[in-house]
């Protein structure tokens, strides 16, 4: 029963500590502090601050994704280019078999 008891201390007062140390924990020992209750204005500017950020964001990876098109649309035309210098030129007219020679 000792063994039992130290390993569920040791264990658990290393998940507590860690606990501690994390980012949730200080989140949840911020909301302990102020009593669980989060001032609305509070509240709301941080959703206009979140929503602001996440806003530039998404106009940043807009941007990207423009610049990703020009260059697909670039490789595109080049490979079009390469695939045409590539082929052989169309034969005009009627064309003869060379002459055997007997």
């Amino acid at each position: 029963m000792e063994d039992i008891l130290a390993i569920v201390l040791i264990f658990g007062g290393g998940s507590a500590f860690l606990l501690a140390i994390s980012p949730v924990g200080r989140a949840i020992a911020d909301r302990i502090r102020s009593g669980g209750q989060v001032s609305g204005q509070e509240s709301v500017e941080r959703l206009h601050e979140t929503q602001q950020a996440m806003l530039e964001d998404l106009e940043a990876v807009r941007q990207e994704l423009g610049e990703v098109q020009e260059r697909l649309d670039f490789t595109e035309r080049l490979l079009a280019q390469h695939r045409e210098a590539g082929r052989l030129p169309v034969a005009e007219g009627p064309t003869q078999p060379p002459a055997r020679g007997s």
